[in-house]
């Protein structure tokens, strides 16, 4: 039952981490990659249907989190309080701006609006990546499997270690080409022109800048990701925006199930000692809160992947950035 449960966090993460991946994206690189109000618009619009849609497997993720294995949790909010606090609030900005770019016609309105949304999204996306980060190192656990430290140096200590940076940056670039390939299977006109070529471009640079952080670092996944912008720039290249796009989310996927499984059945190292380490098992709820929570997954979770499937097939068509003449 901890097994299940366990691929089912790792099921929940991955699932936010792709979909809100494309859609943080786009937020980013509307304001880059339109040149006009019209072309930002087009941009947003491709994930007008999905964004909030999304967000729900952050609510999943979370929620087995505390369920499943609320040492986990409880270890996780307490140590890293203050980024979590910071990802709610660009959350709460960037749907702010999703919802009321929209409430206005002044087109000083949209502008502002669009850069709230790919600041926020950046934001975001860098805070995540950070620990992501933390996750591989660890955290400074004692033996009582309490992070050591008080009040600001305990929540941010942590994001001022290399491997966090490195997490930071690397979730940037996969969220960018992320945005970008969906963009490219998504519009029509300058915006998917743009998109295809950042595609191209962002792969080629992201491939020699991964793959020299996986020298110096010695870090295996870094250069894995190097191998996939490469994929992901070539596919773009050739015009095959839809497997560039899968390429990218695959790289996505099997990085979060790296970062979740890289220390075995280890959900959290410690960092001052291998033996204070917190395991799944030592992590998980009594074996009846298992059982209990396994009819509430069983009933709900199908009904939200196939409502979630059926809602990217009726919106599947490309938008148009071009202007058509009336």
């Amino acid at each position: 039952m901890i097994t299940f449960w366990f691929a089912i966090l790792v099921l929940a993460w991955v699932l936010y981490f792709v979909l809100e991946g494309f859609d943080f994206g786009v937020g980013v690189l509307a304001p880059f990659l339109g040149r006009d109000e019209h072309e930002r618009g087009a941009a947003i619009r491709t994930i007008g249907p999905f964004w909030d849609g999304n967000e729900v497997w952050l609510v999943a993720a979370i929620g087995v989190t505390f369920a499943a294995f609320p040492d986990w949790y409880a270890v996780l909010l307490s140590a890293l309080y203050l980024p979590m606090v910071a990802i709610l609030l660009l959350l709460a900005v960037r749907g702010v701006a999703l919802e009321f770019r929209g409430k206005h016609d002044s087109p000083a309105w949209r502008r502002r609006c669009d850069w709230l949304l790919s600041g926020s999204s950046a934001g975001v996306v860098l805070l995540w990546g950070a620990q992501l980060g933390i996750f591989v190192h660890g955290l400074a656990l004692n033996a009582d499997g309490a992070v050591i430290g008080n009040g600001l140096s305990r929540s941010l200590s942590p994001l001022l270690t290399p491997a966090a940076g490195l997490g930071a940056l690397g979730a940037l670039l996969a969220t960018v080409l992320l945005g970008a390939t969906f963009l490219a299977l998504r519009t029509t006109g300058p915006v998917r022109r743009r998109a295809v070529s950042l595609a191209r471009n962002g792969g080629n640079l992201g491939t020699v800048g991964l793959l020299l952080a996986g020298v110096a670092t010695g870090s295996r996944i870094t250069l894995v990701a190097a191998v996939v912008c490469f994929v992901a720039g070539m596919l773009a290249r050739r015009g095959w925006e839809g497997s560039a796009f899968t390429t990218v989310a695959a790289g996505v996927a099997g990085a979060v199930v790296t970062v979740f499984t890289a220390h075995g059945s280890v959900v959290l190292r410690s960092t001052l000692d291998p033996l204070w380490s917190l395991t799944r098992a030592e992590a998980a709820a009594s074996p009846s809160a298992l059982r209990l929570i396994t009819i509430a997954g069983v009933l709900i979770l199908p009904g939200v992947l196939a409502y979630q499937a059926w809602s990217y097939w009726v919106f599947r068509r490309r938008i148009a950035s071009e202007r058509i003449a009336s």
